[in-house]
């Protein structure tokens, strides 16, 4: 081929190239051939036609009907404007055999559909004048259709995935362009979950009663009568073409079209136009052509499944009968919907075992008796004394009225007999209901009522139980063991509850979920091999007992052989004296809610040459794999493995998989992996249909790790825990959003609860954090709505950061600016040094609020008052009043005026910084006055020069 590079086509493409359109005649007759290369030519050498576009006649070496011709002829209608072109852009490409393509490339605003037709066609007739005919059609063109902005890639598109493409789709029918364009609203409404969507309609002669390019807003609730959809979009199209400049192009464009033989027309530039449904024909019938779209913003089968699910959802509106809305269309046929829920499924890999927890425990004890099991700060626990301490307490414990279907209360601090608690418990043949002793006293006397608890265990002197309900204290039971040694322990099954976790519900009230012992052997039993989990590993047990997230620290530890180190509760609050812990204790694998995790990242920072767990496991809350990017930089993947898991408390802690690794980190931010072996994931509509790939809907979860009920609540138990007719499988609806990937893995995109509305947008508060957590100067982020309570026309939001030394919120504000639209930008950024936790671990929302307020305005003295080694109490002092207050006295107590978990941390910071050196959490609450604090720690030291 003779090709030359094109005047004006190289250089950077336009913007606003989603207003290019092109269209591509074949000619075969020799008389048209000649006219269009004699017209193209005198336009080339006419100025006065330059001024108007480029005109250009190259010349092939193969023929029109080979595989070459084809990507000239695609590769010229494709070819974006240069910025400098007046908007039009002819190229007559001649072949040997006497063929040729012609090719007329414009802006809308320059020539419409029907201009570029009678520009082409006019080019083929002999002795036409290019530039006159260029004139008098861009005078005619309409105005009001400059084009768009270039669509950004859908959430939904898949782009990223690495699967083939699919085989061409089949099956078209024929409809009226009402009823494929109220098809596809409704189908993009499913995907993306939203009531209310916008898409791009490109009409031309005849195919609508309006030609012209424009959005069109569709209403497709599922309450709203089909007839009224028809209708609504109906009138859509049949409005004037009415966008500006400046609309966005929506992820879905319907190109409305007549056919001609060798013509076709493209309707978009390439990369403009993330996927487009063409359909050919006239008013009353069209057919689907084709569904263009962007690979990289569109998955291949993604678009095909689109286009197959407008198909699906066409023929029922077509055949719809009265009384019908939009929500009783099914988006996927009974095939495809088997299809989806397949792919969501992992196979169970053994047979389930018939044990229970405390069997595998007692197994261990005989094969590894003097293997450590359990430790904490001043005790050890051999396999064999763990088993045998805890079959004593079981014994006093079935004498004072624990058996088979009772619970009960374990209520201890964070030591050696939390653990040998439970075990005694499930020795009993009764189910441990843990409570944290941190907990307010109206929590624990909720749930010792609702449990109906029949013994407590517990060092509180208080423990607010029923009247008539036994509370034994550890030592009570050791002393009371030799008069109990005589006991029958009761027996149980696998199918018998385990424990009870209350979980916290959106009535206020919290519910108590069921667990069997069978259902945490599942989880060890799809997990351990995997994970390489056995007697050489050393487990913390960092959460609180009342946080399902214990339950695999636990069992996951004990039900394999490792050893298990209890970490103090103020321990689990100071990531140094945390990380020195994990250090000394040779910790291999570590539990972490990303919260907590963040803190562990500062510290591993400081630390010259760390070493780390082999395995960290990630759950309880949103995790962002691009928090951990400094991390692999200090420790590579194949020292420590990262997995994110995706679990809740009903399906038994843990329901997917995600390994995370340094090359992908920043890849698939949402995703939490396919479900491990037993479990099963699908996406489903709010009527329990599923959905396909790519689509938004709620998650639910299948297999081996549903709970067996919620405590004392058969409604909601019914309404949760379902009996799905498609799959045949008892479900838990999760409450939680998600899409399917075309591999079967999960994305958790958030909380049914978490998509607020402001201003009339829909928006994601996790999409606006993932954004936070991805700026170089955040370590880690929250985001918030305020203000709804006094009208919606005040809500806001309000990020929270901890930002990376250096850093400030105004640059992360401009950072952020240039990714987030106007309405997604927080109101507010709020620097914090830590985000505040719950005793879970998880992060406290309801403790940020308060966060961005101050007590009260410091005193300018104790700012003021110079920081160094000549009176540690009054620098002390001076520190507290910057933090805290102008008015703290030097023997007030930390928490009588208002002390929490995140202002301390923020006084220990303040106290590093004053020149204290590292003040931990512990020496704090320890010493919680200025003065008794002041005279433990290290003086500041005296500033440079003083």
């Amino acid at each position: 081929m003779t090709d030359q590079p094109h005047p004006r086509t190289g250089g950077p493409a336009a913007l606003g190239d989603s207003a290019v359109h092109g269209i591509v005649l074949r000619l075969t007759d020799e008389a048209h051939v000649r006219a269009a290369r004699t017209n193209t030519e005198r336009a080339a050498a006419s100025a006065a036609a330059r001024e108007a576009g480029s005109f250009w006649v190259q010349h092939a070496e193969t023929g029109s009907g080979t595989p070459r011709a084809a990507r000239t002829r695609q590769r010229e209608v494709r070819r974006p404007l240069h910025h400098s072109d007046p908007g039009l852009r002819t190229v007559l490409t001649c072949y040997p055999d006497g063929a040729a393509d012609l090719v007329v490339v414009a802006r809308r605003g320059v020539l419409d559909h029907a201009g570029l037709r009678e520009l082409a066609h006019g080019l083929v007739t002999p002795d036409r004048d290019a530039s006159a005919l260029v004139r008098t059609l861009r005078e005619r063109s309409a105005r009001g259709t400059a084009g768009w902005s270039a669509a950004p890639a859908p959430h939904w598109g898949l782009a990223e995935d690495d699967l083939p493409e699919p085989e061409r789709l089949e099956g078209k029918g024929e409809f009226t362009p009402e009823v494929v364009t109220a098809a596809a609203a409704v189908t993009l409404s499913r995907y993306e979950r939203s009531a209310t969507v916008r898409l791009a309609a490109v009409v031309t002669e005849p195919a609508g009663p309006a030609p012209g390019a424009k959005v069109i807003q569709v209403d497709a609730g599922d309450e709203l009568p089909l007839s009224d959809l028809v209708e609504q979009v109906g009138a859509a199209l049949r409005a004037p073409a009415g966008q500006t400049a400046d609309d966005a192009l929506p992820p879905l464009s319907l190109v409305l079209t007549g056919h001609t033989p060798h013509e076709q027309y493209v309707p978009f530039a390439p990369g403009t136009a993330p996927l487009a449904l063409v359909w050919y024909g006239d008013e009353s019938a069209v057919s689907l052509a084709g569904h263009p779209h962007d690979p990289n913003a569109v998955h291949p089968a993604v678009a095909q499944d689109f286009a197959r699910h407008t198909l699906h959802v066409a023929a029922q509106l077509a055949d719809g009968a009265p009384g019908r809305t939009v929500g009783d269309l099914a988006l996927l046929d009974d095939t495809e919907a088997s299809a989806v829920i397949a792919l969501g499924r992992t196979a169970r890999r053994a047979a389930p075992r018939a044990a229970t927890l405390h069997d595998v425990v007692a197994r261990l004890a005989r094969e590894q008796p003097d293997a450590v099991a359990v430790c904490d700060a001043t005790r050890r626990l051999t396999y064999r004394e763990l088993d045998e301490r805890a079959g004593a307490w079981a014994r006093v414990l079935v004498d004072g009225g624990a058996g088979p279907g009772l619970f009960v209360g374990v209520c201890l601090k964070r030591t050696v007999d939390l653990v040998v608690a439970m075990l005694a418990v499930l020795k009993t043949g009764a189910a441990y209901v843990p409570l944290d002793p941190q907990a307010p006293d109206e929590r624990l006397r909720y749930i010792a009522e609702d449990a109906g608890l029949a013994l407590v265990v517990t060092t509180l002197s208080g423990f607010p139980a029923a009247e008539g309900t036994p509370v034994l204290r550890p030592t009570a039971l050791t002393a009371a063991a030799p008069e109990s040694a005589g006991t029958e322990l009761p027996a149980a099954g696998p199918g018998d509850p385990a424990y009870v976790i209350y979980t916290s519900g959106t009535t206020g009230r919290p519910k108590g979920v069921v667990v069997a012992h069978r259902n945490v052997l599942a989880l060890l039993d799809a997990t351990a091999d995997d994970m390489a989990l056995g007697s050489d590993d050393v487990w913390t047990l960092f959460h609180s007992a009342a946080f399902d997230f214990s339950v695999w620290e636990i069992w996951g530890c004990l039900l394999t052989g490792g050893r298990l180190v209890v970490v103090p509760y103020l321990v689990t609050r100071s990531p140094e004296d945390f990380h020195a812990l994990v250090l000394r204790e040779g910790v291999t694998v570590l539990s972490q809610t990303p919260s907590a995790f963040a803190g562990l990242l500062e510290m591993d920072a400081r630390t010259v040459a760390a070493p780390a767990p082999r395995l960290i496991v990630f759950g309880g809350e949103a995790f962002d794999p691009r928090m951990v990017g400094a991390w692999f930089s200090r420790h590579p993947d194949s020292a420590c493995r990262l997995v994110n898991m995706y679990g809740i408390t009903e399906t038994t802690v843990h329901v997917t998989a995600q390994n995370v690794r340094s090359w992908d980190a920043h890849e698939r931010p949402r995703c939490v992996g396919r479900p491990i072996p037993g479990w099963s994931v699908s996406i489903r509509d709010d009527r329990g249909r599923p959905l396909p790939p790519g689509a938004v809907g709620e998650i639910w979860v299948g297999g081996a790790g549903l709970a067996l009920r919620y405590l004392n609540r058969p409604e909601l138990t019914a309404e949760r825990f379902v009996d799905d007719l498609l799959s045949g499988e008892r479900l838990y609806r999760s409450g939680d959003l998600g899409r399917l990937r075309l591999d079967g893995t999960l994305d958790h995109v958030g909380r049914l609860d978490e998509q607020v509305k402001i201003r009339g947008f829909r928006i994601e508060l996790g999409e606006v954090r993932s954004v936070l957590v991805n700026d170089p100067g955040v370590v880690d982020a929250a985001v918030l709505v305020e203000g709804q309570e006094d009208g919606p026309e005040h809500a806001r939001l309000v990020g929270y950061t901890v930002l990376a030394e250096g850093a400030t919120t105004a640059d992360v504000r401009r950072r952020t600016a240039t990714i987030l639209p106007d309405y997604m930008l927080p109101a507010e950024l709020v620097g914090l040094p830590a985000l505040p936790l719950t005793l879970n671990g998880k992060l406290d929302r309801a403790a940020l609020p308060a966060a961005r307020r101050p007590l009260s305005a410091p005193a300018g003295p104790a700012q003021a008052q110079p920081v160094d080694g000549t009176d540690p109490a009054a620098a002390m002092l001076a520190v507290w009043r910057s933090v805290i207050a102008a008015d703290v006295g030097p023997e007030d107590h930390f928490f009588a005026i208002g002390g929490n978990s995140l202002l301390a941390v923020r006084l220990l910071a303040a106290l590093r910084k004053a020149g204290f050196g590292s003040v931990s959490l512990r020496e704090l609450y320890g010493h919680p006055t200025p003065t008794a604090l002041a005279a433990v720690v290290r003086a500041p030291l005296a500033p440079p020069g003083a």
